[in-house]
C-alpha cells in the first residue's frame, strides 16, 4: 500500500514564498501555498505587496539564483521589456566624491516593475502539477508542539472560518508582518531575538511614460546621498523599466519625506545633490500620482540562535530579514534563501533539514545585513546601537575604495561584485584592488554625469 503523501504548505504568496514552493516540490508529494490576498491574472500590483509600486531590482546575485531554481526566467522577464542595466556601463551614480566613469560591464541588475517579476515567477511555480494555492485565506497560528511543526491554522478572510491544514513541512514566508516570534511562544519555545536598526525614511515615488529618445537603452541614474558632507539621508533614483516607463523614486527621513504632490516632488527631486533626475521629469510624461510609502527599516530576527528549533518548520525571506530596500538586496535575498533550502533538503531530509536550513538562511543575510546597516548607521537620526570604537577603521577604508572606484574601473569591478552578492567581502582585499584604494581614482571627479550626447538632449541641458 502506498504511504501518505507528503504535504508541504508555504505561508505566503509573494517571490520568497514562489520560490520555496518551487524547491519544494523536489521532496513532497504536493505543495500548497497560503495567500491571503488574491493574485491578478496579469503584471498588475496587488494590496499583499504594499511596497509593490516603488522601485525595485533584481541583483546579479538574485537573478543568477532565479535563474538556476526556474531556468528561463531571466529570458521571459526580458520578452516582456524588462532592462538589463550594465554595471557601471549602463548605471550613472553620483557617490561622495563625484560621478562614477561609465566602465565596462562587470556586473549587472534587472530592472522591471515588482508586478512583471512576480507575474513571470509566480506563472513558472504554478506549472508544476504538484502546487496548489489557497488564496483569500491566512495562517493564523502553527499546529504542533515544540519539538516539531504540523502545519498551521488558516482563516478565511471572507467567512472568517478557521480551519487547521496538517502538514508534514512548514515555510513561514508571509513577510514583514509575520507573526511567527508569537506562534512559537505559543508552542513553548522561547522569544526570538530581534535586530533592528531603522534609517526612518519614506519612500516616495511615480511612473513617467519615458520621451522618444530615451526609449532604448537609458541609464539608471542613482543620485546618492552623501553622509560625509549631510547629516540627512535624501536620494534619488530614476530606472528606465518595461513598457517604455521611468520609475523615479525619492527618498528622505522622516523630518523632510518626499512630498506627494507634482510641485513639492519635483522640487525633492531639483534639490537633490545633482539636478538631472529633476531636469529629466520635467520633460517626461507623468504616469501616476506620486506615492508615499514608510520604510519598515533592518530588522533581523535571530531564528538560528534557538537551539530547540522545532524540525517540519523554516522561516524565510521577509519574515526572518528585512533590509533597507534602498540598496536593493531583499529580492536577491529570498531568492539565495530558496536555495539554501534546497541545498539543506538535499543534505539532510525534510525531518533534519529544518534547523539546518534555518542556520543557513541566516548566514545568507549576514553581508546583505552588514552592508544596508553599517551604512544606515552613517547617519544620527537612524535608530539603533551605534557601531563599535573600531569601525570607523573599517568605514574609512570603503571611503577610500569608494574614492578611488570614480576613476579605477578595477575598483569600481569589485564593489559591484560585492554589492550585487556575486562575491565575498574578501573581494575587496585582492592586491589589485589594494593598490588602486591606496593610488586612489588617478584622475579628476566628474561633477556631471557621464551622459552621451544623445542623452544630454533627452535633459534638454547643454551641460556636458
Amino acid at each position: 500500500m502506498p504511504g501518505k503523501p507528503i504535504h508541504a504548505v508555504v505561508l505566503g504568496g509573494g517571490l520568497a514564498g514562489m520560490l520555496a514552493a518551487s524547491v519544494l516540490t523536489e521532496f513532497v508529494d504536493k505543495v500548497t501555498i497560503i495567500e491571503r490576498d488574491r493574485f491578478p491574472d496579469g503584471p498588475l500590483e496587488r494590496k499583499g505587496t504594499p511596497q509593490g509600486g516603488h522601485t525595485h531590482v533584481l541583483i546579479a546575485g538574485g537573478a543568477h539564483t532565479i535563474e538556476q531554481l526556474l531556468p528561463g526566467t531571466l529570458d521571459t522577464l526580458a520578452a516582456h521589456g524588462a532592462q538589463r542595466i550594465g554595471l557601471p556601463s549602463r548605471f550613472l551614480a553620483l557617490a561622495s566624491r563625484g560621478w562614477l566613469r561609465r566602465f565596462d560591464e562587470a556586473q549587472f541588475l534587472i530592472s522591471c516593475s515588482r508586478a512583471l517579476l512576480d507575474w513571470v515567477v509566480r506563472g513558472k511555480v504554478l506549472r508544476d502539477k504538484k502546487i496548489t494555492v489557497r488564496e483569500g485565506a491566512e495562517a493564523v497560528g502553527l499546529l504542533g508542539y515544540a519539538q516539531r511543526i504540523t502545519g498551521a491554522q488558516l482563516r478565511d478572510r471572507d467567512t472568517q472560518a478557521v480551519e487547521h491544514l496538517d502538514a508534514d513541512f512548514v515555510i513561514d514566508a508571509t513577510g514583514n508582518t509575520s507573526r511567527a516570534p508569537r506562534w512559537l511562544v505559543d508552542l513553548g519555545l522561547p522569544e526570538v531575538t530581534e535586530e533592528k536598526i531603522d534609517p526612518d525614511i519614506f519612500y516616495s515615488t511615480r511612473f513617467y511614460r519615458a520621451p522618444e529618445g530615451a526609449r532604448n537603452n537609458f541609464p539608471e541614474i542613482n543620485i546618492a546621498s552623501d553622509p560625509i558632507t549631510s547629516p540627512v539621508l535624501q536620494a534619488g533614483v530614476l530606472l528606465p523599466i518595461e513598457d517604455h516607463r521611468w520609475i523615479v523614486t525619492l527618498v528622505g527621513p522622516r523630518s523632510a519625506k518626499p512630498p506627494v504632490d507634482d510641485e513639492g516632488f519635483a522640487r525633492f527631486a531639483r534639490d537633490l545633490r545633482h539636478p538631472v533626475i529633476a531636469d529629466l521629469i520635467a520633460g517626461a510624461e507623468p504616469l501616476t500620482e506620486p506615492r508615499q510609502y514608510r520604510i519598515p527599516g533592518n530588522r533581523r530576527r535571530r531564528y538560528e540562535q534557538i537551539k530547540s528549533w522545532p524540525t517540519g518548520l523554516v522561516v524565510l525571506g521577509d519574515a526572518a530579514c528585512t533590509f533597507n530596500p534602498v540598496y536593493g538586496h531583499g529580492m536577491a535575498i529570498a531568492a539565495r534563501c530558496a536555495l539554501a533550502l534546497q541545498d539543506g533538503l538535499r543534505r539532510h531530509g525534510l525531518d533534519r533539514g529544518g534547523p539546518i536550513v534555518q542556520r543557513a538562511v541566516a548566514r545568507q543575510t549576514d553581508l546583505a545585513w552588514t552592508m544596508a546597516t553599517s551604512q544606515d548607521l552613517r547617519y544620527p537620526s537612524t535608530i539603533g546601537p551605534r557601531p563599535g570604537r573600531f569601525s570607523g577603521i573599517g568605514q574609512a577604508f570603503l571611503n577610500r575604495l569608494a574614492w578611488a572606484a570614480t576613476g579605477r574601473a578595477a575598483v569600481a569591478a569589485a564593489q559591484f561584485d560585492v554589492y550585487t552578492l556575486s562575491a565575498s567581502p574578501l573581494r575587496l582585499l585582492t592586491p589589485q584592488v589594494l593598490l588602486g584604494a591606496l593610488l586612489g581614482p588617478g584622475r579628476p571627479p566628474l561633477t556631471e554625469p557621464p551622459l552621451t550626447a544623445e542623452e544630454w538632449q533627452v535633459v534638454g541641458s547643454p551641460r556636458g
